[in-house]
């Protein structure tokens, strides 16, 4: 059986087709969704996903995987990696 809280970290990727659909992996949280703004704690920092119309079609923690339709704007990285590490609010650590 795989231990999951072995500390290895899982390879980051993001594959999007055609701005409407997007599959990501790598994914440790999904701090906040809504129809136009999905946060996501990834091995590579936050990300910060804009759009219209967006939904979390497939969620697996487990696995670190996650799947989102809608129309997708941008991507934002940011280097900020643990949710509220530090003792910097999750926005300030967002547009450094």
């Amino acid at each position: 059986m795989e231990d999951l809280n072995s500390g290895a970290k899982r390879q980051h990727k993001l594959m999007l087709t055609g701005r409407k659909t997007c599959a990501l992996s790598g994914v440790n949280d999904v701090l906040s969704f809504d129809v136009n703004e999905i946060l996501l704690e990834t091995e590579q920092g936050m990300l910060m996903i804009k759009g219209a119309e967006l939904h979390v079609s497939r969620l697996s923690l487990d696995k670190g995987e996650v799947d989102i339709d809608g129309r997708i704007d941008s991507f934002t990285y940011s280097e900020g990696t643990g949710y509220g590490t530090k003792g910097e609010s999750l926005l300030s650590r967002l547009f450094k």
